[in-house]
Formats: structure tokens, C-alpha cells, sequence
């Protein structure tokens, strides 16, 4: 899939590139609003691509069981709404009209258009913004199974959108795209070197932002992430460059309450607020931060962080 490169008041957005996409893997990019909008009005152009939006409403009047059947008439479906029911799980909800579903089953049934979609390339806009978890992990699922005969494209401004359901999720910037480190991998993880009780325990963590030196007091620390091999600290939804690794950043770190919950991330675990199971065996942690704030946890790591937090 091609990206036209796109300039604006003389500055560069979004560079020419090139995306590969492949039926049984759902890819994320992860990005600004504008950058976001862009990709969206560029993909629009294309004849072989859905567009999910992220605000797109329905036929109020209709119960669900009759935009079901709907859908089903118009793009010729051949499985029976019955059965398309129980796969949606809205069997309890057949013969409410639309107008008086929950928000989250409102949103929810929208997204489902891309089932009945004939085109061979699905691009959702945040598809779980505003959601509730229960439909979160029902759209996950059927995104799982819908992926092993579409090719599949996230588009989000938040980090949390593409944990979900994404094998592969990109930031894009001004300088193209970056390829996150999400994947799992057993064996991944050595442990931190052991250190005396005695041992002096750093205070600040440095980082550079701006040319600026700027020292951080552990408990600032949201988490940290490895992105093309340098560390990335977060501090209440800001980025800060540091030039120590992960490894000698998990070792000054370890007596601070933080965790290697990832070869790719240390998470402060005074900040997580919840565990969360996904699809594929896979889980995320999610911070009581602001934006950008879910991290994934390797199942690798699972039991240990289960032992640490005595659940």
C-alpha cells in the first residue's frame, strides 16, 4: 500500500511510503489527529478499501435484528442473521431499536459494517474509542477472525487502540514509519544483575529534551519503551530522550517499584491501575496516566508480576 509524501505550509507531515499489509496480521499505525486525518482522506481514494469512521452513526428506527438483515440484503452475505447474531453476541439485544442501545453497543454495532464490507482492505479510524471493555474484547475477537481473510488496518491516536488487537503497530512521523516493539518471545528477558541492599541507589534518571538536560526523580516515571533502540521515558504524557539502555535503566530502577514487563518496556508498577487479558494470549497493563497509557505485558513475565502484586 502506497503513501503519497505531504507537505504542509512548506513543512513535510507525512513522507512517501510504502506499507505492506498481509491477510492474517492486523497492523496498527499509531499517530497525530492530523496525520491521521490525511491517511484517511488518501485511502479514501482507493476502490478496494473499507473506511470504518470513527464517527459514523446508524439507522436509529431499525432494531438491530433488522440493520443485521439489512446489511446482509445489501452486500449479499450468505451467512443467516440468526447466526450473525450469536457471533456479534447481541442475541439479548435482537429486537431493541437502535435509538435505545447502551453508547458502547451503539458504536459497537457500527463497527460491524466491515463484516459485510466486499472490499478486500479494512481501515478502521479508532475503533474502540468510547467503547466499554466487555465490547472492546467482542470487536478484538472478530477482528482476530475477520483478519484471516482481509488485510487489516488500524489508524489511532492512541497507543491503546493498537494493543488491542494489532500484531504490528507503527508510529509515524515526519520521518516515516517505526516499527514498535510489541511482539512476545519466550526466553526473552535476563533478569537484572543483583545488587547489595547497601548499595547506593541512583536518585535521577537523566534525560534530553530540547537540548535541555532534565533529571527525574524515579516516582515521576510513568514507564519507559525502546523505540529503534534508544530509551523513551514517559513523564505525565510527555517523551523524553535518555541515552542509558533499558537494562541499565531496569537495574537503577529495580528498587523504585519498577518492572521489566517487557524486553521493550519497564513499567512504574505504582502507576498501573489494571491488568487486562486480550486476544491471542496476549495482555496489557493499563497506567492511571493520561494519554498513551496502556503497555504490553509478555506473557513471559505474567506470573511474576502476578507474584509481586499478591494476586
Amino acid at each position: 500500500m502506497n503513501i503519497r509524501e505531504m507537505n504542509v505550509n512548506g513543512q513535510k507531515i507525512i513522507p512517501s511510503l510504502e506499507l505492506s499489509m498481509e491477510k492474517g496480521k492486523v497492523l496498527g499505525i499509531q499517530t497525530n489527529v492530523q496525520r491521521k486525518k490525511i491517511l484517511l482522506a488518501q485511502f479514501a481514494e482507493r476502490g478496494d478499501a473499507y473506511l470504518s469512521f470513527a464517527e459514523q452513526g446508524e439507522y436509529t428506527r431499525l432494531t438491530v435484528e433488522e440493520l443485521l438483515r439489512f446489511m446482509k440484503s445489501v452486500s449479499g452475505h450468505d451467512k443467516p442473521v440468526r447466526s450473525m447474531l450469536q457471533l456479534f453476541q447481541l442475541g439479548d439485544y435482537h429486537k431493541v431499536k437502535i435509538a435505545d442501545l447502551p453508547s458502547s453497543k451503539k458504536i459497537y454495532l457500527s463497527l460491524l459494517r466491515v463484516y459485510y464490507a466486499q472490499q478486500p482492505i479494512i481501515i478502521l479510524e479508532e475503533p474502540y474509542f468510547q467503547l466499554e471493555e466487555p465490547d472492546q474484547l467482542a470487536f478484538a475477537r472478530l477482528l482476530e477472525e475477520l483478519s484471516e481473510e482481509k488485510q487489516i488496518l488500524i489508524l489511532t491516536a492512541n497507543l491503546e487502540d493498537a494493543l488491542i488487537s494489532c500484531d504490528e503497530v507503527y508510529r509515524l512521523d515526519e520521518a516515516g514509519l517505526h516499527l514498535l516493539d510489541i511482539a512476545d518471545a519466550d526466553g526473552e528477558l535476563e533478569g537484572p544483575h543483583e545488587t547489595s541492599e547497601a548499595e547506593f541507589k541512583i536518585q535521577k534518571i537523566p534525560t534530553k529534551k530540547n537540548d535541555k538536560t532534565i533529571l527525574f526523580n524515579p516516582p515521576e516515571i510513568d514507564y519507559i519503551e525502546s523505540i529503534n533502540s534508544s530509551a523513551v521515558v514517559h513523564v505525565a504524557g510527555e517523551t523524553y530522550a535518555c541515552a542509558l539502555t533499558l537494562a541499565e535503566l531496569e537495574d537503577k530502577l529495580q528498587h523504585y517499584g519498577f518492572f521489566r514487563c517487557h524486553r521493550s518496556y519497564i513499567v512504574n508498577l505504582q502507576k498501573v491501575r489494571e491488568l487486562i487479558t486480550w486476544t491471542k494470549n496476549s495482555y496489557s497493563l493499563r497506567l492511571t496516566t493520561g494519554k498513551d497509557s496502556v503497555v504490553p505485558l509478555s506473557r513471559t513475565k505474567l506470573a511474576e508480576l502476578k507474584e509481586l502484586l499478591n494476586i
